[in-house]
Order: structure tokens, then C-alpha cells, then sequence
């Protein structure tokens, strides 16, 4: 496949997402199914590589923030955490407002199955990662802090071309097809007419969640503008392709490169947005907190259950810790959380499974305010560690991945 052109991400993403709306209403299932087809192939291939690309970024790079790399994961990791209670806060306090005003008395009983009406592929080819997520990060975190405190130039190296193997599939594989499989995600939604089923139930949840999520990146923003002294707005506008792209893929882990690439745009040091962009992308999901906190009290409001402020209260800070160990890719975080769902909130079977159905149906609202707050993050990690501009560190992106040229 030939290689898009770096300043046309943003468009293709774009393109792949209209496209994917327009023709699945109308497109024959033999040609959904082929599409679908290659999107079962990328998404194992995805599902492969994360754990390799979260060795390859992270160990590298906390090997170049020094002996200080403990303490800036335990500070990055502790920012994260303060964001997605702060959003999942923030969703409960507009939640209670709004949903017993606009959601009593709403049927939501008969919405499908979150499987159901999808096509199937022709084939799949199972991919098993060498190792999970989980694994992948404890890894790269006790080799990574281990390479600080002692010379050994060979293992050194060693992760270098690692990184650069990493690099490769990045670019010359991942982003450029990354539009396609968009395109056959939103065509499947939409042929199975999944997207509007559950907007049209949820209208308003989807609109104020939406907006809420809006809301918190500006939030995000405006914090790390005040402690970098950067107009928030310009940051904002250097991760918006990370952000269409998120939309598009609905997984936090897919959208990393294009995260790392807006995230050193937005001024970021190289080493600095190689740690803190895969790390948030497994432990930063404000997004989803947000959208998880505000869909469980629609539901409970629309079935009139009651909503004791302790359990909320509980159920939010469990879910900031659960999101540390959701995977990112399509409706990891909710898989997640459905456990605490049943166990803090008192949802039966069903009422999990509309939550799931809702959610994954528009998953990649809360995915694109995850991976934009990562941005966030990683610019004031970069400011708190004093590191400079990423061109100064002797670094070098392969070319996909530099980051774009700001026409300002």
C-alpha cells in the first residue's frame, strides 16, 4: 500500500469514517464481509505488536530520563490516576443533574445484543501475543529503572534497535493501514445499524457525555498551559490527529503512534513522550471513566434504581485503579469495569450487557479523550522533568512518525 502522506492523516481519518457511515447502509454484505475480514486480521496483528511496542517505547525511554525514571513513572502514573477520578467526578456531578430530568421513564429494555446485526469476517488468523499488556509494562518498567543504575552499553543497545524495529512496523505498517481498518469499523456499525440504534435511546447521554469529554481535555489543556506557560489551544490543535484518529479505531494502543507523533509536535521531548504516550495509553482513561460514570447512572436512573452517593463514590475510585489494567483496544475499558458494574452498582446480567451494548457502540468518544489527555500529560511531565525540546536530544523519528509542519 503506498504511503499516505504524513499531512493528510487527519484527512484520511476523516474520509475513512465518512465513507465507512455512508457506504455501510448500502454496500452488498459479501463486500462488508471482506472489509471486515482484513479488520479481523489488523486488529490480531494489533493485538500482537502492543505488548512488543509497549517493550520497545517504554524500556528504551526510561532508559534515557536517567536515574530519575522512577520517580517520574510513580509521578506520571499518579497524575493519571488524579485525572480520571477528577472525570469520573466531574461525570457523576453532571449526571445527577441532568439524567433524572431527561432520561425517567425512557424503555431501554429491548436495545440488541452489542454482538448482534455485526458481520462476520470470511476467516480469521488467531495472533496470541508473546505476553499481555500487563506483563509487557511490569517489564518494561523493572528493565527499563534496572538499565539507569548500571553501564551495559551492549543491552543498552540492544533496546535502541529494538526501538527502531519497533519504529518500522509503526510506520511503515500500522499508520499507514490504520484508515482502512477505520473505514471497515464504522461501515460494519453502521451496516448493522448499531450506531443510530443506540443514539436514538441515548440521545441525550451521548450528547452531554460527548460534550463532557470536550469539556475535560479543555480542562487538561488549560491546567498544562498554565504550568508550561503554552497557549492550551495550540496544544490542543497539535493532538487533533491523535484524537481523529482515536475516533475512528475507538483503542487508546492503535492510535499510539499517531499520539506520539502529535504529542512531540505539540513540543514534547522525544524520550519523554516515548514513556509517558505508551504508558498513558494502558493507564490513563479519563475518557472512558467519564463515559463508564455517566452511562451507568443513565441506566440506573431509566431501570430507578437507587443511587446511594457512597457507592458511586467507591465505584469511581475503583474504576480509576481497574482502568490501570484495562487493555487498549476496542471496549477494554468496559470488559473492565463490568465486574465493579455487578459488584458496587448492583447490575444484573442484562443491565451489564445493555451498558456493554451502549457503550461499545460509541466507544470511540471516550477513546479520543483518552489518548488527547494523554497530550495533556505528557507536556507537563516534560515540563516537570526540565527536558528540552525533543530536537535537541540527538533523537531521531523515522520520518512518518516526525511530527507536522505547523502551517502557523
Amino acid at each position: 500500500m503506498a504511503r499516505l502522506p504524513k499531512f493528510n492523516l487527519l484527512v484520511w481519518v476523516v474520509i475513512a469514517i465518512a465513507l465507512g457511515i455512508a457506504l455501510g447502509s448500502f454496500l452488498p454484505e459479501v463486500v462488508v464481509r471482506l472489509f471486515i475480514t482484513f479488520n479481523g486480521l489488523f486488529g490480531n496483528f494489533l493485538g500482537f505488536i502492543i505488548p512488543l511496542l509497549i517493550v520497545g517505547l517504554i524500556t528504551p525511554a526510561i532508559d534515557e530520563l536517567g536515574k530519575g525514571a522512577g520517580k517520574w513513572l510513580a509521578v506520571t502514573a499518579g497524575i493519571a490516576y488524579t485525572s480520571s477520578v477528577i472525570a469520573g467526578l466531574l461525570s457523576w456531578g453532571t449526571s445527577m443533574i441532568a439524567w433524572p430530568r431527561l432520561l425517567t421513564g425512557n424503555d431501554v429494555s429491548e436495545l440488541a445484543d452489542p454482538e448482534s446485526g455485526l458481520v462476520t469476517p470470511f476467516f480469521t488468523v488467531d495472533m496470541p501475543p508473546m505476553f499481555q499488556v500487563m506483563t509487557a509494562l511490569v517489564f518494561a518498567f523493572v528493565v527499563g529503572i534496572a538499565l539507569t543504575r548500571f553501564d551495559a552499553p551492549a543491552l543498552h543497545q540492544v533496546f535502541a534497535d529494538f526501538r527502531e524495529v519497533i519504529n518500522i512496523v509503526i510506520s511503515k505498517v500500522i499508520v499507514p493501514l490504520l484508515p482502512l481498518y477505520i473505514f471497515g469499523i464504522f461501515m460494519n456499525m453502521t451496516f448493522a445499524g448499531q450506531i443510530w440504534q443506540v443514539i436514538q435511546a441515548f440521545f441525550w447521554v451521548v450528547l452531554i457525555v460527548f460534550l463532557l469529554t470536550v469539556a475535560y481535555i479543555v480542562i487538561q489543556y488549560a491546567v498544562a498551559g498554565a504550568i508550561t506557560k503554552k497557549n492550551p489551544f495550540r496544544l490542543i490543535r497539535a493532538m487533533l490527529p491523535a484524537y481523529a484518529t482515536a475516533l475512528g479505531t475507538s483503542s487508546s494502543a492503535a492510535t499510539i503512534p499517531v499520539t506520539l507523533r502529535s504529542a512531540i509536535k505539540a513540543g514534547v521531548s522525544e524520550n519523554v513522550a516515548s514513556f509517558v504516550i505508551p504508558l498513558g495509553a494502558t493507564i490513563h482513561l479519563a475518557g472512558s471513566t467519564i463515559k463508564i460514570t455517566g452511562f451507568a447512572l443513565a441506566i440506573m436512573v431509566m431501570f430507578g434504581m437507587e443511587i446511594p452517593p457512597a457507592a458511586i463514590f467507591g465505584f469511581i475510585l475503583l474504576l480509576g485503579i481497574a482502568m490501570v489494567a484495562a487493555p487498549g483496544v476496542p471496549g477494554g475499558a468496559i470488559v473492565t469495569a463490568a465486574a465493579l458494574l455487578e459488584t458496587q452498582l448492583g447490575f444484573s446480567p442484562e443491565q451489564v450487557g445493555l451498558m456493554i451494548a451502549t457503550y461499545i457502540a460509541i466507544d470511540s468518544i471516550g477513546t479520543a479523550a483518552n489518548v488527547t489527555g494523554d497530550g495533556a500529560i505528557a507536556v507537563i511531565v516534560d515540563k516537570l522533568a526540565g527536558h528540552p525540546g525533543h530536537r535537541d536530544l540527538g533523537l531521531h523519528l523515522p520520518e512518518e512518525l516526525e511530527p507536522e509542519p505547523d502551517p502557523a
